[in-house]
């Protein structure tokens, strides 16, 4: 690609697939509400909010992909999420529609489905169970670009990630961690198939115990290569298990679903 925007280039994960998907384009336009330091030399900085319409409109002219991690990315209260993961998605998509719709990778969660049991599999059919306002926000996500794709052709791989850590730290982790090499290898696939549509892909490594099936999007060619059994040991020596009662082993999105609606950007 001649350049690739990467929203929430600030963030932990962002730092991260910054190095990573440097080589994916010419130019990487790096974008945030935080500190983005300084360029590397095939970089450029375009801080913004993705609340404001005509900025998000100036920060996609010109792209060819747009890896979208921007906005809220855990359990907050509404006012934040509202503006920055429902209005900010929103403006994403229409300055997409108005140039050229470069495909986009959206970085969904887990927590749309946090509160199915994590006794069962689930695939992408599955009806939306999310645990929290964060993954409500998510599920607005998805439903745009469902709605973009079908109304206008605009393309979108939808990832719902897991854990994307360096390492997973409990439990759970060992079957939701997503490597960020996997995660990078997966974006580099949603920008080579010919088509596209608008396929869910599960963020998951090839974990042992996994909750999610991901033969839908098989035709991708992606197949991860990490796995969090590595980290077993570790885990199982900092602490047993929780017992079934405990959120972080009843449901598949953990302490999410057992967290109180926000009522500030503090709680």
């Amino acid at each position: 690609m001649k350049r690739l925007l990467i929203t929430g280039a600030a963030g932990g994960l962002g730092r991260v697939m910054r190095q990573l998907l440097a080589p994916m384009a010419e130019v990487v336009r790096l974008s945030d509400v935080a500190d983005l330091g300084e360029a590397a030399p095939n970089e450029e900085l375009m801080p913004c909010d993705l609340g404001d319409e005509a900025a998000v409109m100036r920060l996609v002219a010109g792209c060819d992909g747009i890896v979208h991690f921007g906005g809220i990315s855990t359990e907050k209260a509404f006012g934040p999420i509202l503006n920055a993961n429902i209005q900010g998605v929103y403006n994403l998509y229409e300055a997409a529609r108005a140039h050229g719709q470069p495909r986009i990778v959206f970085a969904s969660s887990n927590h749309v489905v946090g509160f199915y049991p994590q006794t069962e599999r689930l695939t992408a059919a599955d009806p939306m169970r999310p645990d929290g306002l964060y993954g409500v926000s998510k599920c607005f996500g998805e439903a745009m670009a469902h709605m973009y794709f079908d109304k206008f052709g605009q393309e979108t791989a939808i990832v719902r990630i897991g854990s994307c850590f360096p390492e997973p730290n409990s439990h759970r982790m060992l079957s939701t961690w997503f490597s960020a090499e996997d995660f990078a290898a997966l974006i580099g696939r949603v920008f080579a198939v010919p088509t596209l549509g608008c396929p869910t892909v599960w963020g998951v490594s090839d974990n042992k115990e996994v909750w999610w099936d991901n033969t839908a999007a098989a035709f991708l060619g992606w197949t991860p290569r990490d796995s969090s059994e590595k980290f077993r040991a570790r885990i199982a020596a900092e602490g047993p298990k929780p017992g079934p009662a405990d959120p972080q082993t009843r449901w598949q999105g953990g302490a999410f679903a057992a967290a109180p609606i926000a009522k500030d950007d503090n709680a």
